[in-house]
C-alpha cells in the first residue's frame, strides 16, 4: 500500500509540473485559464496528501474557484 501511495504522489507531482509548464507556455488564453484551474484543484489534492486540509480548502476555493472564474470572466 505504501508503494501505491508513493506512486500516486509521484504522478501527482509530475502532473503538477506538466500543468504549470502548460499554463505558462500555451498561446491560447482559454486553455491557459483551464490549465490554471486544474492546477489549483490538483494542488488542493497535494495539500490534502500533506495533511493540510485548511490550506487545501483555501487553494480549491481561491486558487481554482475564485481566481479561475475571474480569469474566465476577463476573457469574455
Amino acid at each position: 500500500m505504501n508503494a501505491l501511495l508513493l506512486l500516486f504522489d509521484a504522478v501527482l507531482a509530475l502532473t503538477l509540473i506538466g500543468l504549470a509548464v502548460r499554463t505558462l507556455t500555451t498561446a491560447d488564453q482559454f486553455e491557459a485559464v483551464v490549465a490554471f484551474m486544474v492546477f489549483g484543484l490538483l494542488m488542493a489534492v497535494a495539500w490534502t496528501r500533506l495533511h493540510a486540509p485548511d490550506i487545501a480548502l483555501a487553494e480549491a476555493a481561491i486558487g481554482a474557484g475564485l481566481t479561475g472564474s475571474l480569469f474566465l470572466n476577463a476573457l469574455r
